[in-house]
């Protein structure tokens, strides 16, 4: 089976960070979103990726070309950023003749039966109830089957949210149900969405069902990015074997890159750390630094630092560019 990862957005609610790095390369636990999705994907067997591509696509796929050698890859550009179902319409010539495919947001990180989803007869969503399901897509059952869904609903009908998680059994139908919303210029939310042609789907009989996760985060916002590095650090957390850094206490869970140079400092817990960085004189907790970084005499917490970042405290000299958020409390 063929999986396609959209990998195309600019990422606007992370920024200033997306506006060097793309989302899917922001690192979490150690390692970045990307990365996540990829290992659990190989590890049930997958092997076949088609990633589409646009804003900062080349990091993207020179992350992956560098890092997964082994997989079979195919990058496809989405030239204009329409939407979720645009973004799979446009690559719709890699994936026309497959009997099945599975879709996977390439923002988030779940936990997911993914052999179960696989063994499924019907296409199938994995979902999650959630407290607030205006703000994602829903889903409404029916004796066990998906009855209705819509993206982002204003006066939402279920509290069955879609993760980003796809199973599809018909795939021409797919295309065909996409291209039509396309041509006949369906938008929802200003885009065209992926819930739009999947509900064609259901209305020329498709069958779907759900699979539900047992986590789901939506790498997209600061507070969930932090919450999210703290659980898998909690969760998956193996000491490292660090080497000693002067006059320092590291307070686990942490993960620390190669190279780095930190002294006369307290970091932890709930930190990562890119390679190469320097640290000196600074309490950092709860927080994700970058590679190539400088902390000097800083205190942080719940903070995103990004690479080749330099901060010198307590006196503050300024230069910071459009999109910038600092809170000095």
């Amino acid at each position: 089976m063929k999986v396609i990862i959209p990998v195309a957005g600019a990422g606007t609610r992370l920024r200033p960070h997306t506006y060097t790095q793309p989302k899917p390369l922001i690192p979490v636990a150690g390692k970045p979103i990307i990365a996540f999705i990829i290992e659990k994907l190989v590890a049930v067997g997958i092997r076949d990726f088609v990633f589409v591509i646009g804003y900062l696509g080349e990091k993207i796929r020179d992350y992956i070309e560098e890092t997964y050698p082994d997989i079979n890859k195919t990058f496809v550009f989405q030239e204009h950023r329409e939407g979720l179902g645009h973004a799979i319409w446009t690559a719709r010539a890699e994936i026309a003749a497959e009997k099945e495919l599975l879709i996977v947001l390439g923002d988030i990180i779940f936990d997911a039966p993914l052999k179960a989803l696989l063994a499924e007869p019907h296409s199938c969503l994995c979902v999650k109830k959630v407290p607030d399901p205006h703000i994602v897509g829903v889903v409404e059952l029916e004796e066990g089957r998906i009855k209705r869904l819509v993206e982002k609903p204003s006066i939402p009908f279920s509290n069955l949210a879609i993760v980003g998680i796809y199973k599809i059994n018909t795939v021409q139908l797919l295309i065909q149900c996409l291209e039509r919303n396309i041509t006949e210029g369906k938008k929802t939310h200003g885009e065209y969405q992926l819930t739009d042609g999947l509900m064609a789907m259901i209305e020329q009989g498709e069958i779907f069902t759900t699979l539900p996760v047992t986590s789901w985060y939506d790498c997209g916002k600061k507070d969930i990015l932090l919450e999210t590095n703290r659980i898998l650090l909690d969760e998956n957390y193996a000491y490292q074997d660090l080497p000693v850094y002067n006059n320092t206490i590291i307070v686990h869970p942490v993960c620390i890159g190669a190279g780095c140079d930190i002294s006369n400092s307290i970091i932890g817990p709930h930190v990562t750390i890119g390679a190469n960085t320097k640290i000196d004189y600074s309490i950092v907790k709860d927080s994700i630094i970058g590679n190539y970084a400088s902390l000097q005499e800083v205190v942080l917490h719940q903070s995103i630092v990004g690479s080749d970042t330099s901060i010198t405290g307590p006196q503050q000299s300024l230069n910071i560019g459009d999109n910038t958020e600092i809170d000095f409390r």
